[in-house]
């Protein structure tokens, strides 16, 4: 494993069902990595759950927030901790084991190996969403497909939301400026990161639906991610006209 401190951040709601196990599993796949649950002021108390789980396992701390404020605003409360505390790399992943924790040592690696943004995709060879009905499988392609020409960005998984990001590239993409949630969140985090210069990089992995728990996606977060991609390519293109138009002039 790279000598590299790792800090894993899992935002949580409700996922009393799932914490410990994930938090186990991480520990045994993943040993000297430290993990911060955000938790949104859950009513079923898996904040205290998790906090019964860092007694046991160690290196884990747990994030109290007064209510629910959004999987963004998780993250980046996550990010400023982690780089706040000094960590080379910050992983994001779900609690509800949707994300494999196996595969965190390769996000690892592919820092460590010059990658600026790791993105665990479903969507390049080797990648695979088991079980998916067809018409939520087309939306998220399609919805990549989208995102992928509107801001011509080389990436075809710009909505997972298992990655890693090296520090020092966070530390130059104005985090307190990213305002989108949920998978607009994910969108705007790879636009920033590859309007910055980061080297970003895919590996394939297995997407597998929560088996515990309620999904906390929504059509108001698909529509919010679609949105924001179009005003974001239009905005794109209108600066570049603006400035070809400024050479010739």
């Amino acid at each position: 494993m790279p000598d590299l401190s790792v800090l894993i951040v899992i935002p949580t709601y409700q996922e009393a069902q799932n914490i410990d196990t994930v938090l186990t599993r991480i520990r045994t796949v993943i040993p000297q990595a430290t993990v911060l649950v955000v938790d949104d002021n859950s009513p079923d108390k898996t904040a205290d759950l998790a906090e019964k789980a860092a007694e046991k396992l160690g290196q884990i701390e747990v994030l109290r927030r007064p209510g629910k404020s959004g999987l963004g605003s998780a993250y980046r409360e996550g990010f400023e901790w982690g780089m706040q505390h000094h960590f080379d790399v910050l992983i994001e992943m779900d609690a509800d084991l949707s994300h494999n924790p196996d595969d965190l040592p390769r996000l690892v690696e592919g820092i460590d190996t010059g990658a600026d943004l790791v993105i665990g995709s479903r969507y390049v060879p080797g990648g695979a969403i088991p079980g998916w009905p067809a018409r939520r499988a087309l939306l998220s392609r399609y919805g990549n497909l989208y995102a992928r020409f509107m801001l011509r960005m080389k990436i075809n998984d710009a909505t997972s939301g298992f990655r890693a990001y090296r520090s020092s590239l966070l530390q130059r993409i104005t985090l307190h400026e990213v305002r989108a949630d949920g998978y607009g969140f994910q969108i705007e985090m790879a636009y920033r990161c590859t309007r910055s210069g980061g080297v970003l990089k895919e590996i394939p992995i297995t997407f597998i639906d929560r088996v515990e728990g309620v999904s906390k996606m929504s059509s108001r977060i698909i529509f919010e991610a679609l949105l924001l991609v179009t005003m974001w390519g239009v905005r794109d293109v209108v600066r570049k006209v603006a400035r070809v138009g400024a050479k010739r002039a």
